[in-house]
């Protein structure tokens, strides 16, 4: 008997979340501990946002555990919503079916596109000749 279950991954930045995802009781948690417990404050309902634009209802069904790793507190967060909208996604297209799977992708989509495509960006690296990427040394004549 195998156990329905899918992994998916948010990254921003350099701060990447992994979320497993498997049949359950609505359970959401994160490196271990409940999701409510996210630092910083302000950033909670960010995390929270896959959940209040699906409804709780289509998490009920549901267990999620999520491990992030690297980036900032910032960063952490943006990869933790994503990692969490694409397993919800994820499970419902190889679980439910694929009717109700696009209606879950249509809806995040048209509320943030970020919830369920990377963002491409990335820090740029440090050149000779100045301070940072594209900042240059005062230049002196005389």
């Amino acid at each position: 008997m195998s156990v329905e279950a899918v992994q998916t991954y948010g990254r921003k930045k350099t701060a990447t979340a992994v979320a497993y995802c498997k049949k359950g009781s609505g359970l959401i948690k994160l490196n271990g501990s409940p999701l409510e417990l996210v630092q910083p404050e302000i950033l909670k309902l960010k995390v929270y946002e896959p959940v209040l634009i699906l409804g709780q209802d289509k998490f009920a069904g549901v267990d999620i555990r999520i491990r992030v790793s690297g980036g900032g507190a910032t960063s952490q967060i943006y990869a933790i919503r994503q990692a969490l909208a694409k397993a919800i996604v994820a499970y419902y297209q190889k679980y439910v079916d694929e009717a109700s799977k696009r209606e879950l992708k249509t809806i995040l989509t048209t509320y943030d596109r970020t919830l369920l495509v990377s963002d491409p960006r990335r820090c740029e690296p440090k050149k000779f000749g100045g301070k940072g990427a594209r900042a240059r040394f005062q230049k002196s004549y005389r």
